[in-house]
């Protein structure tokens, strides 16, 4: 009785496997994954961390600006310019 389970379950395995294959062969051809938009980065001057300037907190104005992935080295970069 559990012989044909298991030949039933190999058979769905390797069906499943099948159908993979082809339609990763398929994407493949026609270049179906296109990479995503690429974000511009800006480096927070405290600590270096690397940041999305529209997801950043800011300091400063025009081409003064200053981007810092956090209120602490935002704080502890006015302190410095403040001496």
């Amino acid at each position: 009785m559990t012989g044909w389970i298991l030949r039933l379950v190999l058979i769905w395995l390797v069906v499943r496997a099948l159908v993979k294959l082809v339609r990763g062969i398929l994407d493949g051809v026609r270049g179906a994954v296109s990479p995503p938009p690429a974000v511009p980065l800006v480096r927070d001057p405290v600590c270096g961390t690397f940041v999305v300037p529209a997801k950043s907190l800011s300091a400063g104005t025009g081409s003064q600006i200053r981007f810092f992935c956090s209120e602490n080295c935002r704080r502890i970069f006015q302190a410095k310019l403040a001496r």
